[in-house]
């Protein structure tokens, strides 16, 4: 049969891959050639897994079946192309739906094949893993596969957006206040206003007020299926985040029994950056997600097994193990543990300040966010790298972006090649010396009131009310620091007065048990400290993949030093 070439993708459909002809030979030995009908079903939403399909001859449609819009197709493949999106490695159901819309072929590659692939074919490794990426961003602006029903008002509701937020979930939010199709959609599902919010997952009952944990099940962002018990492993990585990657990383490629939780979606803080460009290996940049999807695939290669959604709640320990306690009822026993937690963002110190969360405030910038603020204006607060990656993200799409920065200069904080970028984006306007003083609106934001210092010192801490003016703004973007979370340790490792882990040469004040402790341990002999979370880290993406490396040769080293003192 000849080969037609690629098919034309539909207006706004995810981004097509097509592969070379030498690629489609070498991959081709991987998996079978089928014949398909059109109309034939290849996957569907809620599939708690489905298999790489490459078209071969025909034409293959991928549609969202949406409540409230019927069906829409998101994009058609053709010869050479195909079907999938990142969720097919990260062991979570299928967002879509995939069928055939004309007769044809496929080739149908089994899962551990392409998982296979993706650990030994540097080329088509990096051909589907773009691709793959670049389709899940591409679903969460367009919000298919789960669909919210609740009302911005509600607290409840606006914890589960910032849920779906953090963990890079795609999410039709069906907002009662702004939907007109939203009653029709609840007397169809007959449920009342009291029982709102509703998640409805593909494959899945409906759910009422659903916990984080019964979220995370039914999206397959927790623990993996059938993961095996073990009575002590070597490393137990506590945080998710380019530290506690790169130590589960390194842990398990040196042979370490290694087990990874975060309690949330793994690659923390960085996990939400639109554009890392300052990271070593990739001139043109790369977004946290990817950087945090690599690094998921390439620990579960060397065979750590991670589990995000599960909260360390508790640690003890005992001569040569440690135990930590989680917050769905599991322990977890290890010879060692990196504790790799991090910090959370420090909110927006305004008057009522909780009732905008979710409704105008935000701790990140993702596509979640931003498809809210199309060519709208809108402020973020901070002067640190961070505050200046959502700025330039935002730039691309809102109308206008007010940076608010508290001190007298960016230069103290941020990258010299961002503060370069935020001078030449004409969509960006910075004010320097300036606070947040409050927020208005009718339910959501619409106007922010700032207060301008003059360039005159004042006391720490000291609010100087200066020149006040209101700024009209639909969204408030915050990153002004943040706070370690080490609450659950309940201060039994040494901290410094903010709060963070003590390690190494930082506790040589303390009086010594026995040996003087390792770089990056903590005050207790086995249990060591990394990234965001230790005192007087780089805030910096590199810095913490540094230390999550070396955190594992110092294990090594303890372990090695403890036992020649037996």
């Amino acid at each position: 049969m000849v080969d037609p070439g690629p098919h034309p993708h539909v207006p706004g459909s995810l981004p097509a891959a097509p592969l070379s002809r030498g690629q489609l030979d070498r991959i081709r030995a991987l998996g079978s050639v089928q014949e398909v009908r059109a109309g034939s079903v290849l996957f569907a939403a809620g599939d708690p897994s489905y298999d790489l399909f490459v078209l071969l001859d025909g034409v293959a449609q991928v549609v969202d079946r949406r409540l409230g819009a019927g069906e829409v197709v998101l994009a058609a493949y053709g010869s050479r192309e195909f079907l999938g999106e990142i969720g097919m490695l990260l062991s979570e159901p299928a967002r879509f739906t995939a069928v055939m819309a004309a007769d044809g072929s496929v080739l149908r590659i089994p899962l551990p094949q392409v998982q296979a692939l993706m650990a030994n074919d540097v080329e088509l490794s990096d051909v589907l893993l773009h691709a793959f990426l670049l389709r899940r961003a591409a679903l969460v602006r367009r919000g298919v596969g789960v669909t919210l029903v609740g009302s911005r008002y509600d607290a409840r509701t606006r914890l589960l957006t910032k849920f779906f937020a953090r963990s890079r979930t795609a999410v039709n939010w069906i907002d009662l206040e702004v939907h007109r199709e939203a009653e029709a959609v609840l007397a169809r599902l007959e449920v009342p206003v009291g029982d709102l919010p509703i998640v409805l997952v593909p494959g899945r009952p409906m759910m009422r007020n659903p916990s984080r944990a019964e979220l995370a099940g039914a999206l397959g962002l927790g623990t993996p299926p059938d993961t095996p018990q073990r009575s002590v492993c070597d490393l137990l990585v506590i945080g998710g985040g380019p530290a506690g990657l790169a130590a589960a990383v390194y842990g398990a490629s040196e042979g370490l029994d290694t087990i990874l939780i975060d309690a949330g979606a793994f690659g923390g803080q960085a996990g939400t950056s639109s554009r890392i460009e300052n990271y070593l290996g990739f001139p043109a940049g790369l977004s946290g997600a990817e950087l945090t999807t690599r690094a998921v695939l390439q620990a579960g290669k060397f065979g750590a097994v991670l589990r995000n959604n599960v909260r360390a709640t508790s640690l003890t320990s005992h001569p040569d193990v440690h135990e930590v306690t989680c917050d769905d009822g599991s322990a977890i026993a290890a010879a060692n543990v990196i504790i790799a937690t991090g910090a959370d963002y420090r909110e927006l110190p305004l008057a009522d300040g909780k009732q905008w969360e979710g409704s105008g405030v935000y701790y990140a910038a993702t596509f979640a966010e931003a498809r809210f603020c199309e060519d709208q204006p809108v402020a973020v607060i901070g002067g640190a790298n961070s505050a200046g990656q959502a700025a330039m993200f935002l730039a691309r799409t809102a109308r206008e972006v007010h940076l608010l920065v508290r001190g007298d200069d960016l230069e103290h904080s941020m990258s010299r090649y961002l503060i370069d970028a935020v001078a030449s984006e004409p969509r960006i306007t910075v004010h320097l010396r300036t606070e947040a003083v409050e927020a208005a609106g009718e339910g959501a934001i619409s106007q922010l009131r700032i207060a301008e210092r003059g360039s005159g010192e004042r006391d720490a801490g000291e609010r100087d009310a200066g020149d006040q003016r209101w700024l009209p703004v639909c969204a408030v973007f915050v990153f002004i620091g943040a706070a370690p979370c080490t609450d659950w340790l309940d201060d039994q490792l040494a901290r410094d007065r903010s709060g963070f882990l003590l390690t190494g040469r930082d506790l040589e004040h303390l009086p010594a048990e026995s040996r003087a402790p390792f770089p990056y341990e903590t005050s207790r002999p086995g249990v060591f400290a990394i990234g965001d979370v230790r005192g007087a880290s780089v805030k910096r993406v590199a810095a913490a993949v540094g230390e999550g490396s070396a955190a594992v040769r110092m294990v090594f080293e303890q372990r090695q030093a403890d036992r020649a003192e037996l």
